[in-house]
């Protein structure tokens, strides 16, 4: 697993370990561009290309919040995998759950909340919370898990500015979600029914179709091998053979 963190130059950089050596670490929740190439890419911390890109004011927000709750090292998607390398790519996917759950505080970027803040009343709470229950964040496949593994789950505008967790939150993203409340409060989800689980995604895209399903792996527990160009209707017929496998 590659983190984040700062070199003696000062220059953000990635750091590999493997699982025994893992220190503890944040990671970021958040929508990407629909312009991918605006995200920051292994490609581009590797070659220091990402500076000019409008997605590295993302990981700039992620270290600071990291750095106030004294972790040195934090998670983004769009830069710690080798997307060009295929086993790597997979391997991430099907790890991805334990990553977000093994985190230590889990920040929800809203690019599209604005914290209505001003120099008389600050935060505005009710702008946020109108603007959260529509946020573009609630129909995307990914963060479904992202929402589910962690246990310390905060949010925070698209200004950088904290304006609840998932515990001060629940009622409302319950609302939004339909998912079980005691699920967003780490009840183990072999608790929860396959039907269960998978209405929690019913009404969320990703850009790619496979990953509608790919993006369960961790819900349910299991692995598949990814095979893009597959179709979401052959990946989940190959998920629901995996789950039924399990519960033999």
């Amino acid at each position: 697993m590659r983190l984040l963190t700062r070199d003696t130059n000062g220059e953000l950089v990635l750091r590999e370990f493997d699982s025994n050596s893992l220190p503890a670490y944040a990671i970021l929740s958040h929508t990407w561009d629909t312009d991918n190439s605006k995200e920051v890419s292994f490609q581009d911390l590797e070659t220091g290309a990402g500076k000019s890109k409008a997605g590295y004011g993302k990981l700039l927000f992620c270290e600071k919040q990291a750095d106030a709750d004294g972790l040195r090292y934090f998670w983004v998607d769009t830069c710690c995998i080798n997307k060009r390398n295929d086993p790597e790519l997979s391997e991430a996917i099907n790890s991805m759950f334990h990553w977000y759950k093994n985190a230590t505080r889990c920040y929800v970027y809203l690019s599209d909340v604005s914290s209505g803040a001003d120099q008389t009343n600050g935060l505005n709470i009710h702008t946020c919370e109108s603007a959260f229950r529509q946020s573009r964040w609630f129909t995307r496949g990914w963060t479904l898990q992202e929402l589910i593994a962690p246990s310390v789950v905060e949010f925070f505008t698209s200004d950088g500015i904290r304006f609840g967790d998932k515990s001060s939150l629940e009622t409302i993203i319950h609302g939004v979600t339909r998912i079980a409340k005691k699920a967003l409060r780490g009840d183990h989800l072999s608790g929860f029914s396959v039907e269960e689980r998978m209405s929690w995604a019913a009404n969320r895209n990703t850009k790619r179709e496979e990953d509608r399903v790919y993006s369960l792996l961790g819900i349910f527990e299991v692995s598949i091998p990814l095979v893009y160009g597959e179709g979401r209707e052959k990946a989940l017929k190959r998920l629901r053979k995996e789950i039924d496998d399990k519960s033999m």
